[in-house]
């Protein structure tokens, strides 16, 4: 097996420490940035037992590696990658650091350009793992620029609890590739991460704002808006009734699809009860059932039913969607939890005459009861775009898995908000006061804009919002300085009043408001909540801010946002920092961790 030209030191290193009996044990990086002992068992590279970001091509770097029974740490895998990189194209050998050594007149304008061409994803297709095709496909995502509140005083938007694109952009990172920028939707990064937000009382969910100075332009400031939804433990959920609908077609026969699409549904299978009902089915060529409505308990049956799954075939996805759907209507349980689970890659090649049938077909029976949720597996075939807008349509929500860690952040620690919906079409609108708001911008939620409108018209379809589910949307406010000069809309507000009278509000930045159905209800609620106006300036920002500030900005530093003001990546770890809190699951460690990792491979870029 051929090694990267330029490991063979590093490799002869750990060669004559295996001579010399140091293959004991080693350390391997924790979430928390601390290291722990791990002990050296054998070839085993099973998704149960590996480390979260030891993914196929980490894997394939470890057996180049000759190190046998050991991992590395992605951050070592991608530093020797790009070391490799740049000994194949001239350049000098790097610093931990992720810097050049050396000599600079030693650099060639078109090495570096070649090097720049790989990490920016121009040569896509390098950075993916071995035989590996690049035909993913995003949404095109058309950044909103700022609103004047005098004309323009209405924001309105779908909510979104989908984090896919945040486990994507990590796993891009984390393969040395630069995610494009129409995968980066910072509203589903933000919504990746809990906050503290008060639990509601009496409503599914509660209204939190805070406002602060904006770290990427000190003259501006940034509204945190944060809805939360109750929390139901385990034991109270409804019982379910669930179709694993899976993917098995020759695309799926990769080891970050099919191989982690049957340890993420393990584990879910292990958190049911008795009278949970499961079915399966599968499409390739075509669509089968492989269990009908088998009880929670029997997890035996199940799990050898999933674990006997192979690939191969083309890819029937409507006809498998279609028959998940009969299957689930047929087990109905009336009061209960009726979804269809999907994983796929997001490949339809074969099926409807149309994605709009399909689109109807769900629609449809999301109406009857019977919602969709979607998982998505797997680089370089990747149909977001698709999976995106199928779990929309079918009041469900779209969650990318790029390792066991992640499936059992979705399928165990949060089953309950992925399995119960208790609100749905949720939409928010903010009124904002041109008294002390001149001008405003939302970050992300482009394709979840609403008409101001649609706001109180039933018949618009939103969001759904799960049970403990959290939703963060981030504006970035021009402040105003409290003078009346031009008449605004009368139907507002803080329009409805005359110029002499609107002193009144002059202590509120905005009206926050809310409506939403019952998941069994087709008319909507309303509630609302006041944001009162601050010298934010002197107030210290919670950490929830920080943290999701730093988010933001480092979301708008992957688009290349022409709305980023000052941002930079020490900006980023030091908001980060800031906000790092108690972090029980290590999530925003995590964070910090994918940022450096991201700060290290193109700092070449600086």
């Amino acid at each position: 097996m051929k090694r990267f030209c330029s490991i063979s030191l590093i490799a002869m290193i750990i060669f004559s420490l295996l001579i010399t009996g140091c293959s004991k044990g080693r350390k391997a990086d924790t979430t928390d940035g601390s290291s722990a002992d791990i002990l050296n068992t054998g070839n085993d590279t099973s998704y149960d037992e590996a480390y979260d970001d030891e993914i196929s091509a980490k894997e394939t770097y470890d057996k180049e590696m000759h190190d046998e029974g050991t991992t590395s740490s992605v951050r070592d895998y991608t530093q020797t990658k790009a070391d490799s990189i740049d000994a194949k194209k001239g350049l000098p050998e790097r610093d931990t650091a992720g810097k050049t050594s050396g000599s600079a007149a030693a650099v060639s304008m078109d090495a570096e350009n070649e090097l720049y061409k790989y990490a920016s994803g121009e040569s896509v297709n390098n950075a993916l793992p071995p035989d590996t095709y690049n035909t993913e496909e995003y949404t095109q995502i058309n950044e909103r620029g700022f609103m004047e509140a005098y004309t323009n005083p209405l924001s309105t938007f779908s909510i979104d609890v989908d984090t896919a694109s945040y486990s994507h952009l990590r796993k891009s990172i984390n393969y040395g590739q630069l995610p494009p920028a129409d995968s980066v939707r910072i509203e589903e990064m933000l919504n990746y991460f809990d906050y503290d937000y008060k639990q509601p009382e009496d409503v599914p969910f509660s209204i939190n704002a805070e406002l602060g100075i904006c770290p990427w332009n000190e003259d501006h400031y940034l509204l945190m808006v944060g809805l939360q939804g109750k929390k139901v433990d385990k034991e109270s959920l409804p019982k379910s009734n669930l179709v694993f609908l899976i993917d098995v077609s020759g695309s799926m026969d990769q080891e970050d699809k099919l191989p982690l699409l049957k340890n993420a549904f393990s584990q879910l299978v292990k958190e049911l009860g008795e009278d949970d009902r499961v079915s399966i089915v599968v499409y390739a060529g075509e669509a089968r059932v492989v269990l009908d409505s088998v009880h929670g308990d029997e997890k035996d049956v199940i799990l050898d039913a999933i674990e006997s799954l192979e690939a191969g075939g083309s890819t029937a996805g409507a006809s498998g969607i279609s028959l998940a759907y009969k299957l689930a209507a047929k087990n109905f349980r009336q009061g209960g939890n009726n979804r269809v689970i999907l994983a796929t890659d997001g490949d339809f090649n074969v099926g409807a005459s149309s994605m709009e049938e399909l689109y109807e077909l769900i629609t449809e029976k999301k109406d009857s009861g019977i919602f969709l949720s979607v998982m998505g597996f797997g680089m370089g075939n990747i149909k977001d775009n698709r999976m995106e807008l199928l779990a929309d349509k079918g009041n469900g929500n779209y969650s990318y898995i790029d390792s066991p860690r992640e499936a059992r952040k979705v399928l165990v620690d949060e089953m309950a908000g992925t399995l119960l919906t208790i609100a749905k079409d949720v939409k928010i609108q903010l009124e904002f006061n041109p008294y002390n708001v001149k001008a405003y911008r939302l970050i992300g939620y482009e394709n979840r804009a609403l008409r101001n409108r649609d706001f109180k018209d039933d018949s618009i379809d939103a969001g759904e919002l799960g049970a403990g589910h959290s939703v963060t949307a981030i504006y970035e406010i021009v402040p105003a300085d409290g003078r009346l000069e031009t008449k605004y809309s009368p139907d507002t507000k803080y329009g409805s009043v005359q110029k002499d009278t609107n002193m009144s509000f002059s202590n509120e930045i905005a009206e926050i408001r809310l409506r939403y159905k019952e998941p069994d209800e087709d008319e909507s609620r309303e509630i609302k909540r006041v944001v009162p106006a601050y010298n934010a300036s002197v107030r210290a920002p919670s950490e929830d801010f920080c943290f999701a500030a730093a988010v933001a900005e480092f979301g708008m530093i992957l688009r290349n946002s022409e709305f980023k003001g000052n941002s930079d990546i020490k900006s980023v770890l030091r908001l980060a920092e800031t906000g790092l809190g108690e972090d029980k699951d290590g999530y925003r460690r995590e964070f910090i961790n994918m940022v450096e990792t991201y700060n290290d491979f193109y700092a070449y870029r600086r």
